[in-house]
């Protein structure tokens, strides 16, 4: 019960004999590499093989993969049909990275290929999108697959679960605001006008901007990660096939609940900001507790306090959408889905910067 090899007259034949599991017969493999060498042919008999496994069929793998680098014939028809099969499927297994590693592009291919990919990804995104719209059809007709227990526990999560890294955040925003301005204030006396600066700020877009970027690195980032192990889980594909519309299922109850929580969690922005101006004026800049909340009120307008409330309720549908989008088309192994929390949440940062800006110039543009 061995395995032997026989050279002669340029034909190395392998004899396989007995039982051979767990072969690890290194120095024999070391002296058959030598004789490989020498040779034009290599036959493989195994006719009196009893019983074998993954070890002799790696050992015969890497001889054939010798064999073919330097162009030496193979005959491999005397093996079992089994262990054939599986040296031919290890061969036939393409082992080399997708994309574009190990070719040699120029800049206008690099160029092709990055236009190629945003393409399809801007196709992806429109196709989401009208799927979404879809969704949103049903539910307000009624036919949407949506089970409440998936909304309450996005809105949880979502909703009071949040308010805690909201309020801290938004606190020492307003908090920084208020310093700043009394560095310049100061100058001219006009200390009190930093609750005005404060109220202003943080009613128009401050408090929409801080809970939108929290929420996105908190709950855009959950939706992508969750969806996404739910793909590589193949549970995505379990819903498809039970039938079910994987929007109606996964993304709308998480984009309604962001749609109805974020407008809630600017309001309380914007009253943790003002809170955290009123701490520097009044433990700093000495300014009476009634004295700033009277002009913080003065400052107030409703106009502004609803264009921060409208930004915020823009945030959710961006925060959700990034967030659900990345996560369905997230890829099948452990990568992909920090590659989809990370793209969430880059996206929904960047996007609701963009939006930001379009949404300040027509406002302005309207006079609001």
């Amino acid at each position: 019960m061995a395995l032997d090899f026989l050279l002669t007259q340029k034909v190395l034949t392998i004899t396989a004999d007995g039982d051979l599991r767990d072969y690890d017969n290194q120095e024999q493999l070391n002296a058959l590499y030598q004789n490989l060498e020498k040779s034009h042919k290599v036959c493989f008999d195994g006719k009196s093989l009893q019983r074998w496994n993954s070890c002799l069929a790696a050992a015969f793998y890497q001889i054939i993969l010798r064999a073919k680098a330097k162009n030496i014939e193979v005959d491999t028809t005397e093996l079992p049909n089994d262990l054939q099969n599986l040296i031919t499927l290890a061969l036939t297994v393409d082992r080399k990275p997708k994309g574009k590693e190990g070719k040699n592009w120029g800049f206008l291919e690099d160029l092709g290929d990055s236009g190629l990919r945003m393409l399809e990804g801007i196709k992806k995104s429109w196709a989401f999108l009208g799927d979404t719209i879809k969704s949103l059809g049903r539910f307000f007709t009624g036919r949407a697959v949506l089970r409440r227990v998936d909304f309450e526990f996005a809105l949880a999560d979502c909703g009071y679960k949040a308010i805690g890294i909201v309020s801290l955040v938004s606190f020492m925003v307003g908090l920084i605001l208020a310093f700043v301005g009394a560095l310049q204030l100061k100058m001219f006396g006009a200390q009190i006008y930093i609750a005005s600066l404060v109220a202003i700020g943080m009613t128009r877009i401050m408090g929409a901007i801080m809970a939108g970027i929290i929420m996105a690195g908190r709950t855009g980032a959950s939706y992508a990660a969750t969806i996404g192990t739910m793909q590589v889980n193949e549970e995505v594909d379990a819903l498809k096939t039970l039938g079910l519309p994987v929007t109606d299922f996964l993304v709308l109850p998480r984009l309604l609940s962001l749609i109805i929580t974020m407008p809630f969690l600017t309001m309380w922005a914007d009253i943790m900001g003002m809170i955290g101006g009123a701490t520097v004026a009044i433990l700093m800049l000495d300014i009476s507790a009634p004295q700033y909340w009277v002009y913080s009120i003065k400052a107030f307008e409703l106009t502004n306090f609803l264009v921060g409330v409208f930004h915020g309720f823009m945030y959710g549908i961006i925060i959700s959408c990034c967030g659900c989008y990345y996560g369905v088309n997230c890829g099948r192994n452990a990568d992909s889905v920090g590659w989809a929390t990370t793209k969430a949440v880059v996206s929904s940062i960047v996007i609701m910067i963009v939006a930001t800006g379009i949404l300040t110039s027509i406002l302005e543009a309207l006079g609001i």
